[in-house]
């Protein structure tokens, strides 16, 4: 879905957006008008007012949009199957100005499902991202936080950054590489 070749779009209400890259909360107000830059994961990048903002999926209606909807587990679901979903979701989150999922791009460190003392699915993440600076990092964080514990049967999802070791390019998943051009 990336490339939506600048889709132009008029915001059918208000709503919550991040700008990016420095990762500062704002409301877009309704009729404003602009461009879809990127759609991926769920969330969208538009163009609006000279600058780039994150909508996220949720609000996608905002945008004339579907949607996004929660995912789903089969009916007596494994740990497998959960530890699945946990991969799956966390590939729909991506970094809003690089088109690659946050996993391809080696930016998780640590996926841990567990079990809280109440017996509860509880979900540890160690992620770090590709500039330590980046003001999306909270954002980032927040968006894997938030697609893990909309699965059923996960009671929390605990994600730290972490910068050790550093985020380097031969991180990255060979299709990830392929993609931007850096082999």
């Amino acid at each position: 879905m990336f490339g939506h070749d600048n889709e132009p779009v008029t915001l059918h209400r208000d709503v919550n957006a991040v700008m990016i890259p420095a990762g500062v909360e704002v409301k877009l107000r309704e009729g404003m008008s602009g461009f879809i830059t990127q759609a991926l994961g769920g969330s969208f990048t538009v163009y609006v007012e000279g600058n780039l903002f994150r909508v996220a999926g949720v609000d996608a209606d905002a945008l004339g949009k579907e949607p996004v909807r929660p995912p789903e587990l089969p009916p007596g679901a494994t740990d497998q199957d959960v530890e699945e979903l946990i991969w799956q979701q966390m590939r729909t989150c991506y970094d809003p100005e690089i088109p690659v999922n946050i996993v391809d791009l080696g930016l998780i460190y640590r996926c841990q499902l567990g079990r809280d003392d109440d017996g509860a699915r509880i979900v540890e993440v160690d992620m770090t991202l590709t500039a330590p600076g980046c003001g999306m990092g909270e954002i980032l964080v927040q968006d894997v936080k938030e697609k893990i514990e909309i699965i059923p049967t996960i009671n929390a999802a605990r994600v730290e950054l972490v910068f050790d070791p550093p985020w380097n390019q031969s991180m990255m998943s060979e299709a990830a590489q392929l993609q931007t051009g850096m082999i």
